[in-house]
């Protein structure tokens, strides 16, 4: 298999400055760099006077070198805001130029690779967070995806695709990374093989996937990416950006129509005689237990006996800006231990003792405290160009609500918050979701979100959420804590308040709904 070695990239960067230097001369309009600069991973925030950048990693394989490395940045470029994103990546905010070229050229150096992290270029790879340690998993996938990552990477320097591609891999039914509507997706089986699914997607016309091919041997996983890339070009629209998405093929083909084209571009990868058969190594974590033992609401048993996974989800997915160097100088000195960043904004810290989770713990404690506070929520619109709310601040809200009203863990759900119709937050599979919006009431537009009940992502139950109605976004947290004191009123949690209660929400919601 062809590999890009990450210091190539360096021979991009001098057009990259250009540019940027242009844009911040107020030389370059905002819709022109964004057209450039997201192909390296970096756009320029709302109000165009600083930038984010955006450190890819697949499955958000956070290694202790990666780790120092983004925290040195933090400290040396005085960065004040972090965010672990739901495609298993982190953004660093508020960047000056100066900081934007020191932190991509650095991260090469410890194989982070900004480019194609934006534009209309393949995406960070997502992995379900505890592959290789999750008990009951179905087999590893993340060596597989950390290759197929390397593969797509190459797509970059190749004809354009239409429009950006998502790729996902699960361990598991549970399907943390959506890899059953992702644009292609490989989803385990307990035979050690993958089943396919291609062309799904969420935000404005949400698809799920096409299951494509079934029991496909984790080696071959390549020929179905090329296929997939082969297929984009072909069907894709070229002349729609709105339509350009891979999703959008079901309609354009037809679902029987697509599951055809792809498997004949994939019958012509195999027949052109191209090598990309896979020889990768399992991994094996030989590290062991020393007898300690722990448990907790944030302490996970990992299928290797006598080590644990430490849960840490700060609020909104954005860590205090300090907390990964807190965090590496707690682990640095830990055999084996690393971190993973998941789809929900979640940190795991992994291979721990446990005597060595007690300590990660202890760092980690300003996280949240319940279910609820778990919340995922996209950046939002104080920082994204096209976002039309501020999600993040509306989680803050919600939160310091809950907490105020002193609701139990359990008696709300983790929620998912996208500041617009995009679905970064991925509010349309979440059991309660909200978009942001505006809504206008008698000739006055009022801000608000869109409430979506009843998603899923589970493989095999896959949903979208009902929209329910619009709710002003200063009665949102109202609302929340509201549903929390219906459901402790039974004394029970939400999910068994739901079964009981399978129009509870909606019948909470009514009071607020415009």
């Amino acid at each position: 298999m062809e590999k890009i070695n990450s210091q190539t990239w360096k021979a991009d960067l001098a057009e990259f400055k250009e540019k940027t230097d242009q844009f911040y001369a107020g030389e370059l309009k905002k819709a022109a760099y964004k057209g450039f600069s997201g192909g390296y991973g970096s756009y320029a925030q709302k109000d165009g006077k600083a930038s984010m950048i955006r450190l890819r990693m697949s499955g958000g394989h956070l290694t202790k070198d990666k780790m120092k490395f983004i925290a040195d940045s933090i400290k040396k470029y005085d960065v004040n805001k972090v965010h672990l994103t739901t495609c298993q990546t982190i953004q660093l905010h508020n960047l000056l130029p100066e900081a934007i070229y020191g932190i991509m050229e650095g991260a090469l150096d410890h194989d982070i690779v900004t480019m194609g992290g934006g534009g209309d270029f393949p995406r960070n790879v997502t992995v379900s967070p505890l592959s290789g340690v999750e008990k009951g998993e179905y087999f590893d996938v993340l060596p597989y995806a950390e290759a197929a990552g390397e593969y797509l990477m190459t797509f970059i320097k190749m004809p354009a695709l239409p429009r950006k591609l998502k790729v996902g891999f699960s361990n598991s039914p549970a399907n943390e990374t959506h890899a059953t509507y992702r644009d292609l997706g490989f989803t385990a089986r307990e035979d050690g093989t993958f089943d396919v699914y291609s062309a799904g997607g969420l935000g404005n016309n949400p698809k799920f996937g096409l299951k494509v091919a079934e029991a496909v041997a984790p080696e071959k996983i390549l020929y179905y990416i090329c296929a997939m890339r082969e297929t984009f070009i072909a069907y894709g629209n070229y002349e729609q950006r709105g339509r350009a998405r891979s999703r959008y093929m079901q309609e354009t083909l037809g679902e029987e129509g697509y599951v055809k084209a792809y498997q004949e571009k994939l019958a012509q990868v195999f027949d052109s005689g191209i090598d990309l058969d896979l020889h990768v190594e399992p991994v094996v974590v030989t590290k062991q237990g020393d007898g300690s033992v722990i448990e907790g609401k944030r302490v996970i048993a990992q299928k290797q006996d006598g080590l644990y996974a430490v849960v840490y989800h700060p609020i909104g997915g954005c860590p205090k800006p300090s907390k990964l160097g807190e965090i590496y100088d707690v682990i640095k000195d830990m055999d084996a231990v690393e971190a993973r960043i998941a789809p929900d904004e979640t940190m795991y810290i992994v291979n721990l003792t446990g005597n060595e989770a007690k300590k990660v713990l202890n760092v980690t404690a300003d996280g949240a405290e319940t279910v609820f506070e778990t919340s995922v929520s996209c950046i939002g619109a104080t920082i994204c160009q096209v976002g039309i709310r501020d999600s993040q601040g509306l989680l803050r809200k919600a939160v310091k609500a809950e907490r105020e009203a002193g609701l139990k863990d359990g008696s709300l759900p983790q929620i998912h918050i996208s500041g617009c119709t995009s679905s970064c937050g991925t509010h349309q599979t979440g059991v309660i979701g909200f978009h942001g919006g505006v809504k206008v009431i008698d000739k006055v537009s009022y801000p608000g979100y869109t409430l979506h009940f009843n998603g899923c992502d589970r493989q095999g139950e896959e949903r979208m959420g009902e929209e329910l109605g619009f709710i002003l976004e200063e009665e949102v947290p109202q609302f929340l804590v509201k549903l929390g004191q219906s459901v402790e009123e039974e004394q029970t949690t939400f999910d068994q308040w739901l079964l009981k209660h399978p129009e509870g929400v909606k019948e909470v919601a009514a009071a607020y709904l415009r």
